[in-house]
């Protein structure tokens, strides 16, 4: 069966920094090739793609994913109609506890300094609902409960008419969930398979932990007494990672649905979709100690590949160490590995793709992509790569 993959294959280079750190603060790393490298886990790169969405696609396209759906839910039953304030969040708490099959209830944790002891209910694991099904469930909540906001014909509507609160959660995805999917522990049946699959950036060479010793002058310390106000380390590494995702658009247009609205093309909604990870993943950035290193870089090559049988990683190309270059550096030995193994790779298992393979690459060092393919800028290379995926979705290939 013919699939449609976009695998997507970034080296890029980031200084000294702490992007992804383990529980005793010191950056994550992994053993590949027998020596340790720095890594950054699939989930915080997810959860930056995540928050890159927020400035590439409007609300009502994405989702939340939290414990307190039951006060997200009832802010918007309150805002359909402001005289439900009062009994909102037992309606949200009501038509959830439906809708999802979970348990909708006070934490068990004791309210934290300044925090609302008599605050809503929450879920027992983080709910990942998108805009689209929260407004759906207000509505559902809005109008079963009467002009009066009665919690018990809401309940008695429910329980007659459970498919339909479970409806209102199982359609109209948004992108995020469509991409990363979504379990749903008391109901297998809302799951959502997940359409992309985001590795662990690592970096291609061995690195090792450095520590930063810093203090801190208090301000108003006189000037003859000596001594830090503050005093502490701070751990980090520096590597050039080679980061990779692939995307099932198969599984994303699923996902999605048919999506459409007056005007749109079957595969406006997937095309859509595809653009803003694009876009996002290649250019988002963890930011954990971000205010510490300022570590603010940019991938230097991405390599785009459309694929019809299934996914392939480029990471075998740096199981031996990428060794730094005669000058210095790891970035042009890093294209040359990939330079090296990739065509090989196609060719010996017969994958060769040229009119589906996009590269985008940055600088001299870079040059050596070159048998790869001509190098486009970035906005072309997103265009292209949408404009492939929407004519294999609309052709049913």
């Amino acid at each position: 069966m013919t699939r449609t993959i976009l695998d997507i294959h970034i080296l890029q280079t980031v200084p000294p920094s702490n992007l992804n750190r383990d529980d005793t603060g010191t950056p994550k790393t992994a053993i590949y090739g027998g020596v340790r490298r720095a890594r950054v886990s699939s989930q915080a790169w997810k959860r930056a793609t995540r928050q890159a969405f927020e400035d590439l696609l409007p609300a009502s396209a994405l989702g939340v994913r939290t414990k307190k759906v039951a006060e997200a839910l009832a802010r918007r039953i309150a805002h359909k109609k402001p005289a439900l304030a009062e009994t909102a969040v037992q309606l949200a708490t009501a038509v959830l506890e439906t809708a999802t099959g979970s348990k909708i209830d006070m934490p068990r944790r004791k309210p934290k300094n300044g925090e609302d002891p008599t605050a809503a209910p929450e879920s027992a694991y983080l709910m990942f609902l998108s805009n689209t099904q929260l407004d759906a469930l207000a509505e559902l909540a809005v109008t079963a409960s009467g002009p009066d906001g009665d919690v018990k014909a809401l309940t008695d509507h429910l329980k007659k008419n459970k498919a339909e609160a479970k409806r209102a959660v199982d359609s109209r995805h948004s992108v995020d969930i469509a991409l990363f999917g979504r379990m749903v522990a008391d109901s297998a049946d809302l799951n959502v398979e997940a359409a992309v699959q985001v590795a662990h950036a690592i970096g291609v060479h061995k690195s090792e932990i450095e520590s930063d010793y810093y203090t801190a002058v208090d301000d108003l310390s006189p000037d003859d007494e000596s001594g830090a106000g503050m005093i502490g380390t701070v751990d980090f590494n520096s590597a050039t990672l080679y980061r990779y995702a692939a995307l099932d658009v198969d599984e994303l247009q699923r996902n999605l649905g048919d999506g459409l609205r007056e005007g749109e093309s079957p595969s406006s909604p997937v095309e859509k979709a595809v653009g803003a990870f694009l876009e996002a993943f290649i250019t988002s950035l963890p930011t954990g100690k971000i205010n510490t290193f300022g570590n603010h870089t940019l991938p230097a090559a991405v390599i785009v590949k459309l694929r019809d049988r299934r996914p392939v990683s480029f990471v075998s190309a740096f199981e031996r160490p990428v060794p730094q270059g005669p000058g210095g550096g790891y970035l042009r030995e890093s294209c040359e590995r990939l330079a090296q193994y990739v065509p090989d790779l196609e060719r010996q298992y017969g994958i060769t793709s040229d009119e589906n393979s996009w590269v985008f690459r940055v600088g001299e060092e870079t040059q050596t992509l070159a048998p790869l393919g001509a190098g486009v800028p970035l906005d072309v290379l997103m265009r292209d790569v949408t404009a492939a995926v929407a004519r294999r979705v609309g052709s049913g290939a």
